[in-house]
C-alpha cells in the first residue's frame, strides 16, 4: 500500500491549453480519519471537458477551482477504512474525488455507493454506467425524445457521452448521424455502433456531407461541441426540433467567448425547443438510468467505448487528449487496483 497521498493542486489558471505550469504535484501523508468519516483509495479518475471549464475564473454550475486547491474531478475508489455507518470497508464509491490518491468522505463531503453489475469492468461506473451514461440517458429521454424514424444528429459522437447518446437514439428507433474527427472514428460509428451515417468534421467537405446525411432535416440535435458545427446543425433543424444542449467543447480553451451562431434565428422560425442540463442536478435518477443501460449492454444493443491512461502522474497530459480528439469514448485514468 502507498504510504503517501499524491495530489495535483492548481497553481495557475491556463490561458488556452493546460500546460506544465498549470498544476503542481504535491505529496502529503495519507489522511487520518475521525468519527463520521471514511477513507477512500482512488482507483479511477474521470477526465471530462468540464474539467477545463472549472479552471476558468468565471463560475459555471460549480465555483471555479481555487488556486492552491486540489483539481476537481469525478472518480471512483474503494473504502479502505471507515468510522461512518454509511460506508463499509471494501465498498466501491464514486463522485467528486478530485485529482488525489486518497479521499476523506463524510456527510458534508459524500461519495455515492456503486451498485456493482456482474461482468462489468470497474471503470464502466465512470462511463456508460456512471455520470456519462446518465448524461446521455437524461438528454435523450427528457429533452430529445426521439421518435421512430426521426433524424438525430450527435456531435462529438465518438466521445464519451456522444457514443452512448447515439446508441440510445438507435435503440429508440431513430435514424442517427454522428459527427466525429477522422475516418477511423467515423467508420467505428457506422460499422461498430450502428449509426446510419457519419460526418468527418476534419474533411474540407464536412458541410456538404452534413447536408447529404440529413437530406430530410434534423429533428434532434444532441449538442456537445458548439462553434461552426452547431451553427451548421441549427440551419437544418426541422419544425419543432429539439436541441439537447449538453456541452460546448470547441470553446473551452478559447480566451474569448466564441461568436454566437449566425443561424440562431432558425430556432425561432422552426419553433425549436432548446434546453441545457447539468447531470449533477439529477443524481437521484442514476439507478433508473443504470437499469436501462445495463440491460441494453446485456442485450448487446449498447457497446461501451473507453480509452484508458495509466499512471496518476499523467493527469495533466491526459486531460488535453479531450481537446485533441485523441480519445475514443470515455477517457479514464487508472490510478490503482
Amino acid at each position: 500500500m502507498a504510504d503517501s497521498n499524491r495530489r495535483f493542486i492548481l497553481r495557475n489558471r491556463p490561458k488556452g491549453r493546460i500546460t506544465g505550469d498549470t498544476f503542481e504535484l504535491v505529496e502529503d501523508p495519507i489522511p487520518q480519519i475521525e468519527d463520521g468519516q471514511a477513507l477512500v483509495r482512488t482507483q479511477w479518475i474521470s477526465l471530462d471537458p468540464t474539467n477545463r471549464a472549472w479552471l476558468a475564473e468565471t463560475p459555471t454550475y460549480l465555483p471555479p477551482v481555487g488556486i492552491g486547491e486540489v483539481m476537481r474531478a469525478g472518480g471512483l475508489g474503494q473504502v479502505v477504512a471507515s468510522k461512518h455507518d454509511g460506508y463499509r470497508e471494501g465498498q466501491l464509491v464514486q463522485g467528486l474525488t478530485g485529482w488525489q490518491e486518497w479521499v476523506v468522505v463524510s456527510d458534508t463531503a459524500p461519495l455515492l455507493p456503486v451498485t456493482e453489475v456482474p461482468g462489468v469492468s470497474t471503470s464502466a461506473y465512470l462511463g456508460v454506467l456512471g455520470f456519462t451514461g446518465l448524461t446521455a440517458w437524461l438528454g435523450l429521454n427528457d429533452i430529445g425524445r426521439p421518435q421512430e424514424g426521426e433524424t438525430v444528429v450527435v456531435s462529438a459522437a465518438a466521445g464519451a457521452v456522444g457514443s452512448v447518446a447515439g446508441q440510445i437514439a438507435k435503440i429508440r428507433g431513430a435514424r442517427v448521424v454522428g459527427i466525429a474527427g477522422g475516418e477511423q472514428k467515423c467508420g467505428l460509428l457506422v460499422d461498430d455502433l450502428g449509426f446510419d451515417a457519419a460526418v468527418d468534421h476534419r474533411s474540407a467537405r464536412w458541410r456538404e456531407d452534413l447536408v447529404a446525411a440529413t437530406a430530410g432535416g434534423i429533428d434532434v440535435d444532441f449538442e456537445n461541441v458548439g462553434g461552426p458545427i452547431m451553427e451548421a446543425i441549427f440551419a437544418r433543424l426541422n419544425l419543432r426540433a429539439r436541441v439537447v444542449l449538453c456541452g460546448l467543447i470547441s470553446g473551452y480553451n478559447d480566451a474569448e467567448p466564441p461568436p454566437g451562431p449566425r443561424t440562431f434565428a432558425n430556432l425561432l422560425r422552426q419553433r425549436v425547443h432548446l434546453e441545457g442540463f447539468i447531470v449533477l442536478d439529477h443524481l437521484a435518477r442514476i439507478g433508473e438510468a443504470a437499469t436501462d443501460l445495463a440491460g441494453w449492454m446485456r442485450e448487446g444493443k449498447l457497446k461501451p467505448l473507453e480509452t484508458v491512461v495509466e499512471g496518476f502522474e499523467q493527469l495533466p497530459i491526459a486531460i488535453n487528449m479531450l481537446f485533441d480528439g485523441a480519445n475514443t469514448g470515455k477517457l479514464v485514468l487508472h490510478v490503482s487496483d
